[in-house]
């Protein structure tokens, strides 16, 4: 079974506000490989969606695009939010996608794929899939660094203590965490295609403010577990780390922006035909 743990209604909330889509390095790699290798584009299914800022990003190039997640909360958060008229989202497990057989040009999997129960995953993959479908599944690493003037290295050591602080709270799900540590190579293995590759050096930057960054730091799973069993010691902590990266930039606005890096990893696989 798939591990749940975003489906708090205030969670729901901090994930559409402030999880962001792909940049540039990576919608490369995706547009590229589409454009290689994807011959319809009827119908493509993002799984574990949240609140949908990645199902957008294949609007343009599908006739019609479901994101699903397991979670109702973040699917209302999806719904409520502006959305393309070919884009729906419904509550569904990604074990279970809401299509026909062999009906999906196109699955695709946002920093999601870690979380899911990966035999069933994999299973429902060949079984959604048209010939010559696709999948595509991407995530965040934990190489994560902040950077502003020469003070790169300190706001980095920073949000790298209270990142790990927070994780220690979080035991569920911790094996599933390691997929992401092993660059998605459990899950490149387990993807049940010959012609199939995995790309582990893709570096987004993301411009953010320094207020941006204390709610993407909140749209943590690790956060809001540590949030749940000590509310007054983690809203403490998010004060101090606010206020030491201010002091480390020199600054008092909470507007002030700086530039979030995160290298992505990304497998990609195509049924044959």
């Amino acid at each position: 079974m798939a591990t749940r743990l975003f489906e708090g209604k205030d969670h729901a909330l901090f994930y559409r506000k402030y999880r962001f889509s792909p940049q540039e390095p990576l919608k490369k790699v995706i547009f590229s490989y589409l454009d290689e290798k994807v011959s319809s584009f009827q119908l493509a299914v993002d799984v574990g969606c949240g609140s949908g800022q990645c199902t957008h990003l294949l609007a343009p190039r599908f006739d019609k695009v479901i994101g699903t997640d397991i979670s109702e909360a973040q699917i209302e958060e999806a719904n409520r939010a502006p959305h393309p008229p070919n884009v729906s989202f419904l509550a569904a497990p990604a074990e279970k996608m809401p299509v026909e057989d062999h009906s999906v040009d196109l699955v695709t999997a946002f920093t999601a794929a870690h979380w899911f129960d990966l035999p069933s995953f994999m299973t429902e993959v060949e079984r959604a899939l048209k010939p010559a479908g696709c999948v595509i599944l991407t995530s965040n690493t934990l190489d994560m660094t902040l950077h502003y003037g020469d003070c790169s290295e300190k706001l980095t050591q920073i949000f790298t203590e209270v990142r790990l602080l927070v994780s220690v709270t979080q035991r569920l799900g911790i094996i599933k965490v390691q997929r992401v540590t092993d660059d998605y190579e459990e899950i490149f293995n387990a993807l049940p295609f010959q012609d199939k590759k995995r790309i582990t050096d893709i570096i987004d930057k993301v411009p953010m403010t320094v207020a941006e960054l204390m709610g993407y730091i909140q749209s943590f799973s690790s956060y809001q577990t540590f949030l749940k069993a000590r509310p007054e010691a983690a809203k403490s902590r998010l004060q101090n780390v606010e206020k030491r990266i201010l002091e480390t930039i020199g600054v008092s606005s909470h507007e002030t922006r700086l530039e979030f890096w995160n290298r992505q990893v990304c497998v990609l696989g195509c049924r044959s035909s």
